[in-house]
């Protein structure tokens, strides 16, 4: 596979640049466009918070919807439909929000309480298919006391609660009595939000227009096109000749790229890592030494080195060391295949036909290991992880989906032997939804790992509020699932993405001047205050365009 991809693509290569230079040549003059256009290699599945699960959902959901709280620049919480909450200790914790009162749905009706009350609800219906349920389980109630007042009553304490109202709140008049799971309304969203939802076209765009009456004021640019562009050398030549202004940048891409003056690279460690997670319900990944003996046989050190051109780390565990709850003393496995051999002897595996495939009770050891295409990294890392395993005995067959394709058919269902995928974090710790147990039907736990001390700590931590208290609960469940290695956790990658530098930032200074400014990286990331972006006037030749 890897032979043959790279024959294939290498005059693809060249052919790619003979274009761009072509397109670059042949530029006109004409006036630019104050639209943001971002390339994404998938396509969004639901444009509803509640069902959303993967990035490119979420994206277009943050523009088009807000939650009653949301992350600053600081990762600090800060209000959003909520003008002001108050939080009231005690055994049964109770949480009042005021809401503001200038919010407008994108059609026009009035944003109220009953919104609130209703995307609850929402949730908590057993016949929604979301994984956002164990996020509201504690609750007891939800009441509106009036149109603009909601108060929230937990049963126990709950110390994520607050974080949890960051989820987008949809709309009771338009989904009242429907099928949340089909609704219409789940590619033609209305939401509250800085842009509103103009169409999507399958696996080629979704366009967003600025919300001329958002409660924030109206957002500095027009319009947002997200554009699909499965293949990652198609999506570099549109960033490179404006076609698009904003991508994710693979490592691969990172040098080349920063190169270029039109565009600014930006970098800091991302909150999440990638891993490849074992479906514990097959027989072969039972036995927490085989797990071990996967990750010892896999030289992750080489795959940052060479896959991730040095822009990462190894990662220790389920929780990125840079994070403050992560235990930074626990190591990663090292990379030795000959202790993976013995552990897998241990486990009673060996090759009894001298095919150089191991075997048990007369099964060989061979595996489907499986993620999605357009993502250049995971396919490499899918690539290197058959030469490894091949190496102790095992056999892998490395299959690639489109990204819908393998989460509606694969991880959707739970039908897969091993994946390649990665999590992105909160700056809460809480990871209910990924490792407890009770997520192995609904949530996010779906290659089924099952650990009582593990299920008993995660609950703990939900209920503990003091930051090192917390601290020891977290890292004690570092310590366990490193133990138990359900994932073999790959790394710890940098966040890359790139822009045009024709987008500024307005800003206000201390004496109400308005000022353009470059763009800057936060803590939150590079989009957290968009709505103050624009594209200025200017003179000269002009690239971006769809």
């Amino acid at each position: 596979m890897n032979i043959k991809n790279t024959l294939i693509a290498f005059p693809a290569c060249l052919l790619i640049l003979l274009i761009v230079n072509l397109v670059y040549v042949s530029t006109t003059k004409r006036p630019q466009l104050n639209q943001l256009v971002i390339g994404s290699i998938g396509d969004a599945s639901f444009l509803n918070p509640v069902l959303a699960q993967d990035t490119a959902s979420s994206d277009i959901n943050s523009f088009v919807f807000n939650g009653l709280l949301k992350y600053n620049k600081d990762l600090i919480l800060t209000g959003d439909l909520a003008r002001a909450w108050a939080v009231e200790n005690g055994p049964k914790p109770r949480i009042t929000f005021w809401l503001r009162r200038d919010v407008r749905w994108h059609d026009g009706y009035p944003f109220t309480s009953r919104d609130v009350c209703f995307t609850y609800e929402t949730i908590i219906d057993e016949k929604t298919n979301t994984v956002r349920k164990s996020d509201f389980e504690l609750v007891e109630r939800v009441e509106a006391p009036d149109p603009y007042t909601v108060r929230v009553t937990y049963k126990e304490p709950f110390s994520p609660a607050l974080e949890t109202w960051t989820i987008g709140i949809i709309p009771e008049h338009l989904l009242k009595g429907k099928d949340i799971n089909t609704a219409h309304f789940n590619h033609s969203p209305v939401g509250t939000g800085p842009f509103r939802f103009v169409s999507w076209v399958s696996d080629e765009k979704i366009v967003l227009e600025a919300n001329d009456d958002y409660f924030e004021g109206r957002p500095g640019l027009d319009r947002i096109i997200y554009r699909i562009i499965p293949e990652t050398s198609l999506n570099e030549m549109e960033l490179l000749t404006g076609g698009v202004d904003y991508t994710g940048v693979f490592p691969h891409q990172y040098t080349r790229i920063q190169r270029n003056r039109n565009l600014k690279v930006y970098k800091q460690p991302s909150l999440g890592y990638t891993y490849i997670g074992y479906n514990l319900k097959n027989p072969l990944f039972s036995d927490k030494r085989v797990r071990k003996a996967l990750t010892c046989a896999i030289n992750r050190d080489a795959i940052v080195r060479y896959v991730l051109y040095g822009l990462g780390h190894v990662a220790t565990g389920p929780f990125p060391n840079h994070l403050w709850y992560a235990d930074k003393s626990i190591s990663p496995l090292p990379y030795d295949p000959a202790r993976a051999k013995v552990l897998l002897k241990e486990a009673g595996w060996s090759d009894t036909d001298g095919d150089g495939i191991l075997d048990k009770d007369g099964r060989p050891f061979r595996f489907e290991l499986i993620t999605n295409s357009g993502n250049d990294t995971r396919r490499d890392i899918g690539v290197l992880v058959q030469r490894y395993l091949r190496q102790v005995g095992i056999d892998v067959t490395l299959q690639l989906y489109e990204w819908s394709v393998f989460l509606k058919n694969f991880i959707n269902p739970r039908h897969f032997d091993a994946c390649i995928l990665g999590w992105s974090l909160s700056v809460d710790p809480d990871a209910y939804s990924i490792w407890h147990s009770s997520q192995i039907k609904d949530g996010f736990n779906f290659v089924g790992y099952k650990n009582s001390e593990v299920d008993r700590l995660l609950v703990l931590g939900r209920k503990t509020f003091a930051i090192e208290k917390r601290k020891e609960i977290y890292h004690e469940i570092h310590r366990l699932i490193h133990e138990d290695q359900p994932y073999t956790f790959l790394f710890v990658p940098d966040s890359t993405p790139a822009l045009s530098i024709r987008f500024k930032r307005m800003i206000t200074d201390s004496s109400g001047k308005q000022l353009l400014v470059p763009i800057e990286m936060t803590k939150a990331g590079l989009m957290v205050d968009i709505i103050h972006w624009l594209v200025p006037k200017a003179k000269g030749p002009v690239i971006s365009q769809i």
